[in-house]
């Protein structure tokens, strides 16, 4: 079974390590069995975490064990001992994947791991991050970054977004959108920052705007979940959100990013994602039926996103099911 170790640092974000204890903790498989065996370790045997303590049960021996390590934010970064750096060094030269949360980024930055990689942290830590780490590309205007074996996230509620990010690299989307539902949150959000980031895949999005304006769109992004196997034009959109095409592609671009079509496009994928791994359907009926004109567009498109071709894809998850 995958383990996921959870480092408890002495001034921990409560919210941080709590998030990763519970979406991981919480996974459930197709046939009911655990998706992950949850640990949390600590640099002591109590760690303070804003007006309580955490006891933990292992020390950072644990992380030799760990298939994912996370890293919470801490209230105020600070030095690590060189016990934590180093050992964080050698999971990652054994392979294990390493996630920060939140100011967590500035732990992972202090091993090196980060030099020459692109990262995020919370965007009020961006200025102190870039001073102490000018190696690392900060991007602070994405809720994470996946570059494969490393991955950062911003703060607070970003922190969920990269653990349910995580649990459909490992699992699929059908198992991470479970895990979705039980979190009380959605799979993909919208908003001013990334919404559907895949890895290794430049690209800076809009800044954030006020909570007010970052809802403009929920709407006409739940209907284009509903409604993305129809063969939908730019023109559809916009009058069912009851504004210009120029208008529609202008908010569009401030909230997520992306051009309408590009979001649609990336919906139906994902839509192809989880039939892929919960049925036997062809590939060219698959595409068909989540809104792709033709197995050729739904092809490039797919490969495009994901990766990886709509077979591949479906054999990679189909034996992660089978084992």
């Amino acid at each position: 079974m995958h383990t996921v170790v959870i480092v408890a640092l002495p001034d921990t974000i409560a919210f941080d390590l709590s998030t990763a204890v519970e979406v991981f903790g919480r996974v459930r498989l197709a046939d009911d069995r655990p998706g992950y065996r949850v640990q949390v370790c600590g640099t002591e045997p109590v760690v303070a975490a804003g007006p309580f303590r955490i006891a933990t049960d292992q020390g950072i021996e644990a992380l030799a064990g760990a298939d994912t390590i996370v890293i919470p934010g801490r209230n105020q970064p600070a030095a690590e001992t060189p016990e934590l750096l180093e050992a964080l060094r050698q999971a990652f030269d054994a392979g294990t994947r390493i996630a920060s949360i939140c100011s967590g980024a500035f732990t992972l930055a202090a091993t090196g791991l980060l030099d020459g990689r692109r990262a995020t942290t919370h965007w009020l830590a961006a200025d102190q991050f870039r001073a102490m780490f000018p190696a690392v590309h900060l991007d602070p205007e994405v809720l994470y970054v996946d570059e494969g074996q490393i991955l950062t996230s911003a703060g607070a509620s970003a922190g969920l977004d990269l653990c349910l990010h995580m649990v459909q690299r490992d699992h699929g989307a059908a198992v991470a959108a479970d895990a979705a539902r039980v979190a009380v949150a959605p799979l993909h959000r919208s908003g001013g920052q990334a919404q559907f980031i895949l890895r290794n895949r430049r690209g800076r999005q809009a800044p954030e705007k006020a909570l007010a304006d970052r809802t403009e769109l929920d709407h006409v992004l739940a209907w284009i979940e509903r409604e993305a196997h129809r063969d939908l034009v730019l023109g559809d959109i916009a009058t069912h959100a009851a504004v210009s095409v120029r208008t529609l592609n202008r908010r569009f671009q401030a909230e997520t990013g992306q051009t309408p079509m590009q979001w649609l496009t990336g919906v139906r994928v994902r839509h192809a994602q989880q039939m892929l791994e919960t049925t036997s359907h062809g590939v060219e009926r698959i595409g068909r039926e989540v809104g792709f004109a033709s197995p050729a567009n739904f092809r490039e498109q797919f490969r495009r996103l994901a990766g990886v071709s709509p077979l591949n894809y479906r054999n990679t998850f189909r034996d992660r099911i089978a084992s």
